[in-house]
């Protein structure tokens, strides 16, 4: 998982960290991948002391997973230097390759792109307009690895679209936040913290029934 970024857009505030109810977009990224069945989550970026004690208050999702951390040199050097460092300590023959910054993602997103790509050699989640999200996407270690062997651009696009995936479209759940949605920009922000106050009624107001 990629963790470390500078945020420019975001005034250089911690983006991972930022808090949108009770859990940290990192949480709730890591908790996804967990309960999507990840024995292991590499985060590139700064070690966060609290993440397992959020994790651990957030159901136990946690269990007998290991969370590790590695950084990119320098730190915030950008997105392939950090998914070198991060495949630099991954021993696993599969990986999920995601952002920090997705509010809404689920593990059961993580589980249909796992099963698609498991019958072939990466996949990938598209938006509703058609674009990939590089940053939810699952693929063969190894071939990442040969592809970063020989590859001396800075685009997580030029590094990933010529291999071999499947595109996987995301489906909208009707009454849930969009799981692909990504927090770039204030504005993106603004429209999460809107979706998750909305969902958060609507808990509520299912409760009380």
């Amino acid at each position: 998982m990629l963790a470390g970024g500078q945020a420019r857009r975001l005034g250089g505030i911690d983006k991972p960290g930022i808090r949108l109810g009770q859990r940290s977009l990192v949480g709730v990224v890591v908790g996804a991948a967990l309960q999507a069945g990840a024995g292991r989550v590499v985060v590139v970026g700064p070690d966060r002391p609290k993440l397992v004690e959020e994790l651990a208050g957030a159901g136990g999702v946690v269990g007998r997973a290991q969370i590790d951390f590695a950084s990119e040199h320098p730190p915030g050097a950008g997105p392939v230097p950090a998914l070198r460092a991060g495949l630099d300590v991954v021993a696993e023959p599969w990986m999920l390759l995601l952002g920090a910054d997705l509010p809404f993602l689920t593990a059961a997103a993580l589980g249909d792109l796992i099963k698609t790509a498991g019958l072939s050699c990466g996949a990938v989640v598209t938006d509703p307009a058609g674009r990939p999200q590089w940053l939810v996407s699952c693929w063969r270690a190894a071939d990442m690895r040969a592809a970063l062997a020989g590859y001396a651009g800075s685009s997580l696009r030029g590094l990933l679209e010529p291999l071999p995936h499947v595109d996987v479209a995301a489906v909208a759940v009707p009454g849930a936040p969009p799981y692909w949605l990504d927090c770039d920009t204030p504005e993106d922000l603004a429209s999460a913290e809107r979706l998750g106050r909305h969902r958060s009624r609507r808990s509520s107001d299912d409760h009380t029934r």
